[in-house]
C-alpha cells in the first residue's frame, strides 16, 4: 500500500514539475526560466548567415524592435527545419515550445529542433 502512495505522489509531483504553462508573449520576460508554449504572431524574421553561429531571429507577438519576444535558431539546427523558417513563418501564427531565456534583458526561446514551432 505505501508503494502505491508513494508511486502516485511521484507521478503527480513529477507530471506538476514538468508541465509547460501556456503564455503570452506580452508575458514572456516574467517567465525567465519557464519552459512555455507560446501562441503568438511572427511579424518578421532575419537570417544572419554571415554571424557567429548564423542566427535566424523571429520577431513573435510585434515588429522589430518592440518584439516582447525572439524565437531563435542557430546554424546548427537549421537542418532540422524542411523550410527557411525566415520566410515559412512569417506572418504566420504559431506555438513555440521550449525554455525561456534573456539574452541582454529580452526574453527568448532557442529551437533546435521544427516540432517545437507549429504552425496554427
Amino acid at each position: 500500500m505505501k508503494k502505491n502512495i508513494l508511486s502516485l505522489v511521484v507521478l503527480i509531483y513529477g507530471t506538476h514539475s514538468f508541465a509547460q504553462q501556456k503564455i503570452n508573449a506580452d508575458d514572456a520576460a516574467k517567465h525567465e526560466s519557464d519552459s512555455v508554449i507560446v501562441c503568438t504572431k511572427i511579424f518578421g524574421a532575419r537570417y544572419f548567415e554571415g554571424a557567429e553561429n548564423a542566427p535566424t531571429l523571429l520577431n513573435a507577438g510585434a515588429k522589430y524592435p518592440d518584439a516582447p519576444l525572439t524565437v531563435v535558431i542557430y546554424r546548427d539546427s537549421r537542418p532540422s527545419f524542411t523550410n527557411k523558417p525566415e520566410e515559412f513563418y512569417v506572418d504566420k501564427n504559431v506555438c513555440v515550445t521550449g525554455r525561456i531565456v534573456l539574452y541582454k534583458g529580452k526574453p527568448q526561446i532557442v529551437l533546435t529542433k521544427q516540432s517545437n514551432i507549429v504552425v496554427q
